[in-house]
């Protein structure tokens, strides 16, 4: 699988640690940036990944900025980005299993690299089941976010 990672100047060192993950997981790494600690706005960085797998060069993403939140936030508004802030691993496998999240979030300043390593682990290994027999709820509940994203879009043009 190949996996978008992006950070802003706070999430750099930390996306290194996940590079590193990724790989050993055995999947291939879209490197988005950014290069160093210098500031940068996470907003920039979140569009790059956005974009990335909208264009299906990856297939979901983990960014990393300060607290999550920003990018988090960021991720959102863009048309088809499902991203989930993430401090634990239960709500890293949760996310993508219910609600089907294609981007990870995580905070460089609110948990170290053994716990972020875990969580990108967990996400990674985690798979939407709303399809599964008895798990409809999920798909039906996405499906209702879906439907929102677009009602809502056509609401703002």
């Amino acid at each position: 699988m190949k996996i978008a990672i992006a950070c802003d100047h706070a999430g750099y060192q930390l996306k290194q640690t996940i590079i590193n993950i990724v790989r050993k997981a055995g999947h291939e790494v879209l490197d988005l940036g950014t290069d160093n600690t210098n500031p940068v706005d996470y907003p920039d960085y979140a569009g790059k990944m956005g974009q990335a797998i909208l264009n299906h060069a990856a297939e979901c993403g983990i960014m990393v900025c300060g607290s999550g939140v920003g990018a988090c936030i960021a991720l959102n508004k863009i048309y088809g980005i499902y991203a989930g802030l993430c401090h634990d691993t239960y709500s890293a496998h949760q996310c993508v299993e219910h609600d089907n999240v294609n981007v990870l979030c995580m905070g460089a300043r609110v948990i170290g690299p053994e716990v972020a390593s875990e969580i990108a682990e967990t996400f990674l290994n985690a798979h939407f089941i709303g399809n599964s027999p008895g798990e409809g709820r999920h798909l039906r509940r996405t499906n209702k976010i879906q439907k929102m994203e677009k009602d809502f879009l056509i609401l703002s043009n």
